[in-house]
């Protein structure tokens, strides 16, 4: 806090609030402006664009000031929390008119970017999850919370296992004990925001009791988490960090599901990354996501996010899925239906939370409105006598709530405004006394109209005036000529030349009902809206409900109209162990083809007690690494609910996918390729099952030749002979010497990807074909890329070269230098010119060595004697 600020009541207010949250930006409420102050103020200005100004404080000389309106605080909360700042937000808590002393003040709200529920902020195709992580010496609980949806989910197991999850689930913000901020960012590497808690949050009876608090019951053997201690104080940090950012409205959250590792395909996040499953290497390139997201509500768009990280393995469930996909290519007319109701629902998910904070606007209301509205008929299609079990199941379970519905239209006016504030936002006829100072407010004339014409009948007056004036508000004026008339109760407040003005009590009764008027309507408006939303939030559960079943339907359909629009077939899933994937096709690059350009299709057919393992060889651009790819991703495709690209295919369930797949060097860890490598290909061999799929690409290559084959080759023999499961596995290598494996091996197949050469020139056929190949075209394939000609030709004259030398056997000659004035020799490039009578000295002393016998003094006087032929030096 800057030393500059004076303590005057206003100042030791700010003061007093900063300390509870110091590390924040601080919006402190001052009439119709938010203001920062000092450090804050100098932050907000730069990252909002604000004018920072200075102000006389007291005995100070000044404090740095930078402020804006209350009512745009929707436009820069999103800029301090996108910047990464927590923001806590101090508002007046009684109104300045009722007070004559300091506003009470207090913080109603600490924003933090994993705790965003600002359509501003929130990605709508995206969870905005927040993270806790509880360490143990040997596991490790985690939980995720979306507050704008009310997702809260935990799981407990390996800190690999749950890097993993957390690479997935992509959390905005971490939170983890006071002091294991270090340890957390070694076990799960990323980009994530940690805050840390205190050590009495992170204990098994604090997250039992926030948790039983929250659900409202006397234990958590109802979620299936009893069991997890870890996860259960990870879930538990989480509520407790709700209620210190000051977050009570969180009636949504009113359950915990629990990840159940056995229960979805594990894709380890090499997997994720190499198969580009939601987000593509290439800045310009599609992700698995991008092809197949065709929902039209952003809780289907998250809900397909989710399901393609997390294929289920339950046989039951993915071909209810599949039932429900094929029934929409059946009744095309019923998916269109269904697809245009659901793009009329929005996001009933993330308005859940606002209604549970009290902070949805009327508008949004009617938005809610309009989507129970559209629940009925999806509900009717459903259920209709031709629909699938899983498709009539989730009808049954849609509640439209008709009186929900009733009650939102009856209450709100059809064309509220955004803001209960800007007024016209209850309908007519729901309060009467609401509906009178409309009138007053608006219709005062034609009041003030009716109590003249009565007045004037009933005391006979023809010439009765109604005026107004600052002195005494609204008066009857009465001529010289009436006076008379005027009755006994009137009172008379101003005598003119030629009239005389009065009051009476129904006058003054009327005039203040317009002068207060407006200010009433206002307060009623709020209070009627204020319980229409207190109403409405005792549906949460159900529109919970109903906003998961809508957001599975709307994935399904996506599933069928990308199915449709891809020629996808549906597959037969079993338990078997075999993989048949017949012509298929990679879902992403046949969608990124030029027109006309048709995607070359392969079969694969692999089995655990068959061809276990495709050796598949061919030169680079040749297709082998699509043709792995897209055998992964047509199995999580089956295994997630959607048909596959391919003309059949037989898919025995998966468990596990494993890719080494493509270079990905991590240089800031200080890790070499090869390093990478085999830290996959370790995760990858000690993680197997049965029911794997494995898939190397060039193992190896990130060290010598020798080095490479002798790895890759102890790695195929392990999985065929050691490996008990004998996983499924496609392993494509440039090494041809792999290809006698086959003749060794009973379930390890040769199999090249198809090039024909004409005229010099290679043309990829990208077609599969049994056998191996025995050239690479590296040097065709480098002319392609646009190595520069002469390059080109020495490449073809050295690759000549060597392959003589190979079939003479001769080993201690050289290939010819470039100046071509020698004759061709030797069995490998050489670097040293031996004709070179000094290194010819030097050879010919280390070949007369004794080695066996050497001993260590002789060796360093030997060495010094090399020294001294290099340097003509002692």
């Amino acid at each position: 806090m800057s030393s500059k600020i004076a303590e005057t009541p206003l100042m030791k207010q700010y003061i007093e609030m900063k300390k509870k949250h110091p590390d924040a930006v601080l919006l402190f409420r001052v009439g119709d402006f938010y203001e920062t102050f000092s450090d804050d103020a100098i932050t907000s200005s730069r990252i909002l664009g604000i004018t920072l100004t200075r102000r006389a404080n007291g005995s100070a000389q000044y404090v740095e000031l930078a402020g804006f309106p209350h009512h745009a605080l929707d436009t820069y909360l999103p800029k301090l929390v996108r910047a990464g700042k927590r923001v806590a937000i101090c508002e007046q808590l009684e109104d300045p008119k009722l007070t004559k002393k300091l506003v009470k003040r207090g913080i109603t709200e600490l924003v933090t970017p994993g705790l965003a529920t600002s359509d501003s902020v929130l990605a709508n195709r995206e969870n905005n999850f927040l993270a806790s992580v509880h360490l143990t010496p040997r596991t490790a609980g985690v939980a995720f919370l979306d507050l704008s949806t009310g997702e809260f989910l935990t799981a407990e197991g390996s800190k690999p296992q749950m890097a993993k999850l957390i690479e997935s689930m992509a959390p905005k913000e971490m939170v983890t004990l006071r002091g294991k901020k270090a340890e957390v960012e070694s076990c799960f590497p990323g980009k994530y925001p940690i805050f840390e808690l205190d050590d009495w949050i992170f204990t098994t009876d604090a997250a039992n009791e926030r948790l039983r608090k929250q659900f409202g019951t006397v234990s958590l053997k109802g979620f299936g988490i009893d069991g997890l201690p870890a996860a259960v104080i990870a879930s538990g940090a989480i509520l407790h960090y709700l209620d210190i950012t000051c977050h009570s409205g969180i009636g949504h959250i009113d359950h915990i599901s629990r990840i159940e590792e056995d229960k979805y395909v594990r894709l380890d996040r090499f997997t994720v990354r190499n198969l580009e499953l939601t987000q593509s290497l290439d800045t310009e390139g599609k992700s698995l996501l991008d092809i197949l997201d065709r929902t039209v509500t952003p809780p289907g768009s998250r809900l397909i996010h989710r399901w393609l990280l997390f294929p289920e393995k339950d046989l039951e469930e993915i071909c209810r899925r599949h039932d429900t996909v094929e029934h929409f290519f059946r009744a095309p007319d019923k998916a269109k239906s269904l697809t245009e109701r659901l793009q009329t629902i929005g996001d009933i998910e993330r308005l859940l939370s606002k209604i549970a904070a009290s902070r949805v606007n009327p508008r949004e209301l009617l938005h809610l409105r309009d989507a129970l509205r559209a629940i009925l008929p999806v509900k009717t299609l459903c259920m209709a006598e031709d629909s699938p079990a899983h498709l009539a199941e989730m009808g049954q379970w849609l509640d439209p709530l008709p009186e929900l519905e009733a009650l939102i239209t009856t209450t709100i006016a059809a064309d509220a405004p955004p803001a209960v504030q800007k007024g016209n936002v209850i309908e007519k006829g729901v309060s009467k006394e609401l509906d009178e100072y409309r009138d007053i407010a608006y219709h005062g004339k034609e009041y003030l109209l009716k109590i003249r014409e009565g007045e004037s009948q009933a005391t006979g007056i023809p010439s009765l005036k109604i005026g107004y004036n600052n002195n005494y508000g609204y008066y009857f004026e009465v001529t010289n000529t009436h006076r008379d008339k005027v009755p006994a109760d009137w009172i008379r407040k101003q005598t003119l030349v030629n009239a005389e003005r009065y009051i009476n009590s129904e006058l003054k009764e009327y005039e203040e009902k317009i002068l207060t008027a407006q200010e009433k309507i206002e307060v009623l408006e709020k209070a009627l809206y204020e319980e229409l939303v207190r109403k409405v939030s005792k549906h949460l559960t159900t529109l919970k409900r109903d906003a998961t079943i809508l957001a599975r339907l709307d994935v399904l359909l996506a599933f069928h109209t990308v199915s449709s629009a891809n020629r996808y077939v549906r597959p037969v899933m079993d338990n078997t162990l075999r993989l048949n994937l017949i012509e298929a096709r990679h879902p992403v690059i046949e969608q990124q083809l030029p027109p006309g350009e048709p995607y070359i299709s392969n079969t694969v057919d692999l089995s655990n007690d068959g061809e276990q393992i495709i050796m598949l060889t061919g030169p680079n651009m040749s297709g082998k690494s699509a043709l792995l790819r897209q055998t992964a991703l047509n199995v999580i495709m089956a295994q997630a609910g959607c048909f596959v690209a391919a003309q059949a295919a037989n898919i025995g369930i998966v468990d596990k996918i494993f890719t080494r797949v493509g270079a990905s060097d991590n240089i800031s860890l200080g890790e070499s390729t090869f390093m990478v490598e085999m830290n996959e290909a370790a995760s990858i061999l000690n993680n197997l099952s049965s029911r794997s799929l494995v898939l190397f690409d060039e193992l190896g290559r990130g060290t010598s030749t020798y080095d490479g084959i002798s790895i890759a080759w102890a790695i195929v023999e392990y999985l065929h002979e050691k490996a008990a499961s004998k996983p499924k596995t496609l392993f494509a290598t440039h090494y041809h010497e792999l290809n006698e494996m086959e003749s060794l091996y009973p379930r390890i197949a040769n199999y090249n990807v198809s090039v024909r050469e004409s005229d010099g020139r290679i043309v990829f056929l990208r077609k599969l074909e049994r056998g191996g190949s025995q050239h690479s075209f590296g040097i065709h394939v480098a002319k392609l890329a646009g190595i520069p000609s002469t390059i080109v030709e020495r490449a073809n004259e050295v690759l000549a070269q060597l392959e003589a030398n190979a079939r003479t056997g001769s080993c201690d000659g050289k290939v010819t230098p470039m100046t071509r004035e020698k004759e061709t020799e030797g069995c490998q490039m050489s670097f040293f010119q031996l004709d070179d009578p000094v290194l010819a000295q030097i050879r010919d002393e280390i070949i007369g060595l004794d080695i066996d016998n050497l001993k260590p003094l002789e060796a360093l006087v030997k060495l010094h004697d090399i020294r001294k032929i290099l340097t003509g030096k002692d």
